[in-house]
Parts: C-alpha cells; structure tokens; sequence
C-alpha cells in the first residue's frame, strides 16, 4: 500500500506594491545658490575665473559650479553638504 501525501501547491501572490512618492517635495538648493552657480559660469566663460589657492583660471564647468556651490555654502544659503572623498 502506497501512502499519498497531499501536496498543497503555494500560491503565494506577488507583494503588492505602493505607488512610489517622493518622499520630501521640499528644495535642494535655494533659488539664490542657483543664481551664485550662474554667476560663477559667467565669470568662467569670460576667462575671469580663477581657482582658491593656486589662483590658476577655471576652465572646466564642473569646478565653476563647485566654486558656486561652495560660495553659497559660506553664505550660509541652503545647499546640500559637499561630498566626502574617500
């Protein structure tokens, strides 16, 4: 005599997902920190730039911007922190 077990199959339903929300609608950057960015592109495409330290011309977009942000940081206007290097 064969024994049969019974095998349940699983129907396991999919975990329903919630509709994706943003989860804060508030600023990143203050409307201001975006004008000190495009006051410091300005002064890099005119060749007026210049770098902190070594005082060497700005040239690349990604410096001019950082030297934006990090105006309107001192400033004390609402930027998001600097990245950590590591």
């Amino acid at each position: 005599m064969a024994t049969k077990k019974a095998v349940k199959k699983s129907t396991k339903k999919a975990p329903t997902k919630k509709s994706a929300k943003k989860s804060s609608s508030t600023r990143k950057y203050s409307p201001s920190s975006g004008n000190d960015v495009e006051r410091e592109m300005k002064a890099m495409k005119q060749g007026k730039l210049k770098s902190g330290r070594s005082g060497k011309k700005v040239t690349s977009r990604k410096q001019a911007i950082a030297i934006g942000l990090s105006e309107a940081r001192k400033e004390g206007k609402k930027v998001p922190p600097a990245p950590k290097k590591g």
